[in-house]
């Protein structure tokens, strides 16, 4: 028995079996294993296998063949016995006429004689007076085997459906894991060359602004991308017209643009394109397959992309949606980190620098100390912006704005009805801040109660909302800051121990601005050059006075006071130039003043504070040249030594 599943187009529902029975009935035996046989086998080779055999003893014949003509030649799909040299005129005959004929011992019948179609059942007699009864049984036995074989195809089609779908979701699952657009590009090509048996695949998105088709992936274009114009060429039609296009250049030599065919190096044999249709109906690029490894594209394949698009095209714009969230989220966390600078070149900016920087992409716990306004805040963000968390939240909570009772609301969070005016639930500090950094502002001012709350969450690393009972787990990094001396809060009862070492990992100090004198007009031209650019005016200078009256103000209010006075400045002065009388200092509350003394001080207090402010400015005018500044105080080197050693002070040099 030989066999070729030759293609067979699903006809009408199978005949009724009595009607047959009533009209054929010594061949009625044949028919109910046929049918039998068509509800059992799943390949149409297995029927010819067992019924062409039943046909041969039912037609008195020594071999039965079938035949198929297609595209002006025939090919044999199945026999039984040896056929030896076929009458192909005879098969000609019975196509053209639409019904059975005989030549000598041979007997033919179009396989479906209620339509026309390309195939012929055959039989040869072993005598020739047995050819019209070779006829009459192989005119009634072809429709029904030309319906066996239909329901075999439908059912092979379903399957084959069924499992086309099943692969079309799993790809499309896989493909809705992928988050950048290259790689997602790549799998949908090669889960198309795979599913449809063809050699390569492209997808081709829509560039409006430039009115070009932009294909990925694209072998042998350099950067792997292909640009046509977006009204030419097969895809240029499905894009315009929104529907499938299925080319065979055998027959369509002219419907391929084979300029681009010269550009990737390959030569396209058949093409199959379907649109890409986005979830607001409009068309935003094509899927398209190149040379089905096995002749043309049929419409199932056509039917299958068109399927396989649908997913591509969710896939697509979910990975597009979520690119262009993550460049804008890239782009304002760049903008944020640049925006958090240390401006300085003293000796403690540079160290602040060092200690950052090594810190900065750990999960330690760091304490960040400081007088107000010297920016602690700016550290902490330095932190943040530094480490491998700078694209998730930085959160900053002030604790001493916090009153107590809300503490525990704010840091962890509460359920729908937890107490009065819980109206729905609310995630807390520690939640919004998870996978980042929150800063614990103010952390001395904290409750005890508070604080006993917070070791608990750091400790563990969950958090339970206040009026519910699930534990949510927390990655926040946690920095603290304060302006208190966090050893003299543990030491008077005020502040947790365990706390304290639980935070105190790290210490970073920053110094008062009148510490880092030098770095007053730095930070002063930083402060008015940015101020000046939002006010739109041109930056005027200092005149030298006002550098001197800068550099020698106290500033209590340290890089926090000088940002303000430079705001001031940028907005109201209205010269290029800058002198003392524009120099507007805010009064600290602390002094009558500028540079006044608390007058609620000891006399001796306040005269060592005087001296000690007095000989540092005038060795930082000195430019920390000990003998010059000895000599600016009336001073001989040796006795200026002796000064500074009884006021506590470190000699430089």
């Amino acid at each position: 028995m030989v066999h070729s599943d030759a293609t067979l187009s699903p006809s009408r529902p199978l005949p009724a079996i009595d009607d047959f029975c009533k009209q054929h009935a010594s061949l009625a035996p044949e028919a109910t294993v046929i049918l039998w046989h068509a509800a059992h086998i799943e390949a149409p080779a297995g029927l010819w296998d067992a019924a062409l055999p039943r046909v041969a003893r039912a037609a008195r014949a020594d071999a039965v063949v079938v035949v198929a003509a297609a595209e002006g030649a025939w090919q044999r799909t199945a026999a039984s016995g040896d056929p030896g040299n076929l009458p192909w005129d005879l098969f000609a005959e019975v196509l053209d006429a639409e019904k059975g004929a005989t030549a000598g011992a041979w007997a033919a019948a179009p396989l479906d004689p209620r339509a026309a179609g390309g195939q012929v059942l055959a039989a040869r007699s072993a005598r020739p007076a047995d050819a019209d009864h070779a006829l009459a049984t192989i005119a009634a036995l072809a429709p029904v085997l030309y319906d066996a074989l239909a329901a075999i195809r439908q059912r092979a089609a379903g399957r084959s459906r069924i499992r086309r779908l099943e692969t079309v979701l799993e790809i499309a699952n896989q493909w809705n894991q992928t988050r950048e657009l290259g790689p997602l590009l790549e799998q949908m090509a090669q889960a198309a060359t795979e599913l449809f048996g063809a050699e390569r695949a492209s997808i081709f998105l829509w560039d409006r602004s430039s009115g070009e088709l932009v294909g990925r992936p694209a072998l042998g274009v350099e950067g792997g991308e292909l640009r046509v114009p977006d009204d030419r060429g097969v895809v240029g039609r499905v894009l315009q017209t929104g529907c499938p296009v299925r080319v065979d250049t055998a027959r369509e030599p002219g419907a391929v643009d084979r300029k681009v065919d010269e550009r990737t190096g390959f030569r396209t044999r058949t093409l199959l394109g379907v649109p890409l249709r986005s979830s607001r109906g409009d068309w935003f690029g094509v899927f398209e397959l190149l040379n089905k490894q096995s002749g043309g594209f049929p419409a199932d394949d056509e039917a299958g992309l068109t399927e396989l698009a649908a997913h591509a095209a969710v896939a697509l714009e979910n990975t597009r949606d979520r690119e262009q969230l993550l460049l804008a989220n890239r782009q304002m966390t760049e903008q944020a980190a640049a925006d958090v600078q240390f401006i300085g070149r003293s000796p403690a900016v540079d160290a602040l620098r060092s200690i950052v920087a090594r810190v900065a992409d750990t999960d330690l716990a760091v304490l960040i100390l400081g007088e107000n306004g010297t920016g602690k805040e700016v550290v902490a963000r330095s932190i943040h912006y530094g480490s491998r968390r700078r694209r998730q939240p930085f959160i900053a909570i002030n604790c001493a704005a916090i009153p107590d009772q809300l503490a525990e609301s704010e840091l962890f969070g509460h359920e729908k009805g937890a107490f009065t005016d819980a109206h729905e639930a609310r995630p807390g500090k520690f939640e919004l801040a998870s996978g980042g950094t929150l800063l614990l502002d103010e952390i001395g001012e904290l409750s005890l109660s508070g604080q006993a709350k917070l070791l608990r969450v750091l400790e563990e690393r969950t958090l339970v909302r206040v009026g519910g009972s699930r534990p949510i787990h927390t990655d926040a990094r946690v920095l603290a800051s304060t302006n208190q001396n966090l050893a003299d809060t543990v030491r008077a009862k005020r502040f947790r121990e365990d706390l304290y070492f639980r935070l105190n990992v790290v210490t970073i100090e920053l110094p008062p601005l009148r510490d880092r004198r030098g770095d007053i007009m730095l930070l002063a031209e930083h402060f008015l050059a940015d101020f000046c650019r939002r006010a739109r005016r041109p930056m005027p200078e200092f005149t030298p006075e006002a550098r001197a009256r800068l550099e020698h103000h106290s500033w209590p209010g340290n890089v926090r006071e000088l940002r303000n006075l430079m705001e001031r400045i940028a907005y109201l002065s209205t010269g290029n130039r800058i002198d003392v009388d524009d120099l507007a200092f805010t009064l600290s509350p602390r002094s009558g003043d500028d540079g006044a003394m608390d007058p609620n001080l000891p006399l001796a207090e306040a005269t060592i504070r005087f001296q000690t402010d007095y000989i540092r400015q005038a060795i930082e005018l000195a430019g920390g040249n000990m003998s010059r500044a000895a000599e600016h105080l009336g001073l001989h080197r040796s006795n200026l030594y002796r000064k500074m050693h009884q006021l506590g002070m470190e000699p430089q040099g």
